[in-house]
């Protein structure tokens, strides 16, 4: 078994999730004269790839250190509804099965496509990345609730639809913007669809059951779309965390990796070395026809 890489480069130009510390660092030694390099590193827990836990929002809930190895690595589904759902859009969970099989207590990965978007990217839109992808409604939930999946990850900047975050009221414009797409393709509003009642559903109405969530994940997702792998998340074991920063991997067997290592070989790479998602097309419409022959 060999790993692919599910997780965004970690740096000083990481945003967190707004209003979040991110990233800062420093040297407090040098080689010369202290003989080693030493950096003192200042962050949030909710900078680049990481896994939200279950205190977080949920005060008798556990801590990060409290997540066994095997809740964190398992077999699972790493669905594309980048064709599904667009700018501000609700996806269901239809959209999911409809293109990759899901089974009971999966890990489940949603590729929304807005990882494009990433600081990492050539195509980086830090704004529309944070506040404009898009997100599930209660329907969703409760779906995750009776398929016992482990956790959920998703490559843009949360779990909940944005407008339905305190982005809402931090962004008005775009919350107007929301506004509009909501009228034109549900028929209801934004205050309609995203009541007062579903307030953050992701994270309060999940992690009091166990379901916790990844965000901001990356790397080279791309060449894994509508299939199923083992997926390991590895965060500190830290005691008392309410989340933590996180490398996240899809192990897949030997004879599949040089199949997709020669895909990359073929690929358009950010200057980290990962997929450049929104250059290679090619790599989604192949992920496409797999859903279509599911």
């Amino acid at each position: 078994m060999k790993p692919i890489e599910l997780s965004i480069p970690l740096g000083i130009g990481t945003p967190p999730w707004p209003t979040y510390e991110p990233l800062q660092m420093k040297y407090f030694k040098r080689l010369a004269p202290n003989g080693a390099n030493g950096q003192l590193l200042t962050h949030s827990n909710h900078v680049g790839t990481h896994l939200d836990g279950e205190i977080h929002f949920y005060t008798p809930g556990k801590d990060i250190a409290s997540l066994s190895l095997d809740f964190l690595m398992h077999e699972g589904a790493i669905v594309d509804l980048s064709d599904a759902a667009g700018e501000y859009e609700v996806y269901t969970s239809k959209m999911i099965e409809d293109r990759v099989e899901v089974k009971d207590g999966d890990i489940l990965i949603i590729h929304t496509g807005y990882h494009h978007y990433g600081w990492d990217q050539p195509t980086a839109d830090e704004r529309r990345y944070m506040l404009k992808h898009p997100g599930p409604d209660r329907e969703f939930a409760e779906w995750a609730k009776k398929k016992h999946l482990r956790w959920i990850g998703v490559d843009c900047g949360s779990a909940d639809h944005p407008m339905n975050t305190k982005i809402r009221d931090w962004q008005p414009r775009e919350a107007a913007e929301c506004d509009k797409v909501f009228r034109a393709k549900y028929g209801k509003g934004l205050s309609d669809v995203f009541t007062d009642d579903k307030y953050q559903l992701m994270h309060l109405e999940m992690f009091d059951h166990g379901i916790v969530h990844a965000e901001c994940m990356g790397g080279d997702i791309d060449l894994l779309l509508n299939t199923r792998a083992t997926i390991g998340c590895f965060p500190w074991r830290l005691i008392d965390g309410e989340s933590c920063i996180a490398r996240i991997v899809a192990f897949v067997d030997d004879a599949r990796y040089d199949e997709l290592m020669a895909k990359k070989a073929k690929a358009k790479l950010t200057k980290h070395g990962d997929i450049a998602g929104a250059e290679n097309a090619w790599l989604h419409e192949e992920g496409r026809a797999r859903a279509v022959c599911k």
